[in-house]
C-alpha cells in the first residue's frame, strides 16, 4: 500500500456531500409517502451517515483494529485511505482497491439496488393511483422489491468499506425491513383480501423463485394468476 500524500480523513465536507448525495438518490428513487416509508429511509440514512463518517471523517474501525492490523500487516499505512478497504487488506489485494473484485461487486449491488428501487416505485405508484395490487415489473417476481433494493445497497456499501458499526447495523436493518414488510403485508391483506392471498401464494417475498416460469411472471404482471 502506498501512503496518500493528501489527508485521508477529517474531510467532513466529503462526509456531508456523499451522505447527502446517496440519501437524496434514495429519496428521489423511493419517494416516501407513509410513516413506514420514512422509517425505511431513515434507517438507510443512518447507515449511510455512519459509513461516510468512517470513510472520510474518523476511521474508528481502523483505530480500534490498529494493534492487530499493525502486527499482521507491518507495512500497512493505517492512516491511508486504502487501508479502509479492509476486505482487500485482509485478503491481500495488492492493486488499486477501486479495481478490486469487492469494489466492483459493490458497485453492482449499489447500482442495481438503486435501479430496482426506482423500477419498484414506478409500478407501486401506478398501482396505488389505480387502487389495485402492484403485481407488475419487479412485483411480478418478489413482493417487496423496495426493501430488497435497500438491503442490496447496504450490502454493496459493506463490500466496499466495512466498519464495525455498519457491520452491526446491517443485520439490525435487515430485521427492521423484514418486520416493516410483514406489517405492510397485513395492511394490504386487510385491504385486498383473497386477491392478495393468491398473489402472496404465487410470489416469493424477497428472493425470486429460481424455478418460476416466465408464464407465471407474465401472468402476475397482467394482474392474473395462473
Amino acid at each position: 500500500m502506498t501512503t496518500d500524500p493528501a489527508p485521508a480523513y477529517g474531510l467532513w465536507s466529503l462526509v456531508v456531500l456523499n451522505s447527502a448525495i446517496f440519501i437524496f438518490f434514495a429519496f428521489s428513487f423511493f419517494k416516501p409517502r407513509t410513516g413506514r416509508d420514512w422509517r425505511s429511509l431513515g434507517a438507510f440514512s443512518a447507515f449511510v451517515v455512519a459509513l461516510f463518517t468512517e470513510m472520510y471523517g474518523i476511521p474508528l474501525t481502523v483505530y480500534l483494529l490498529s494493534g492487530w492490523l499493525g502486527q499482521r500487516y507491518p507495512g500497512l499505512d493505517l492512516l491511508s485511505h486504502d487501508a479502509g478497504h479492509l476486505w482487500d487488506t485482509l485478503l491481500g489485494w495488492q492493486g488499486d482497491p477501486h479495481l478490486s473484485p469487492f469494489h466492483i461487486l459493490s458497485s453492482v449491488f449499489i447500482g442495481g439496488g438503486f435501479i430496482l428501487l426506482s423500477a419498484a416505485w414506478h409500478h407501486l405508484h401506478a398501482a396505488q393511483r389505480e387502487h389495485r395490487l402492484a403485481m407488475s415489473g419487479p412485483y411480478a417476481r418478489i413482493r417487496h422489491p423496495q426493501y430488497v433494493a435497500f438491503i442490496a445497497i447496504l450490502l454493496g456499501f459493506l463490500l466496499q468499506w466495512p466498519t464495525l458499526l455498519t457491520l452491526v447495523m446491517f443485520p439490525i436493518l435487515v430485521v427492521t425491513y423484514v418486520r416493516l414488510a410483514r406489517r405492510e403485508e397485513r395492511e394490504v391483506r386487510a385491504e385486498f383480501g383473497a386477491a392478495y392471498d393468491r398473489y402472496a401464494g404465487e410470489t416469493p417475498a424477497f428472493l425470486p423463485r429460481p424455478g418460476r416460469s416466465a408464464r407465471a411472471a407474465s401472468a402476475a404482471s397482467r394482474g392474473t394468476m395462473p
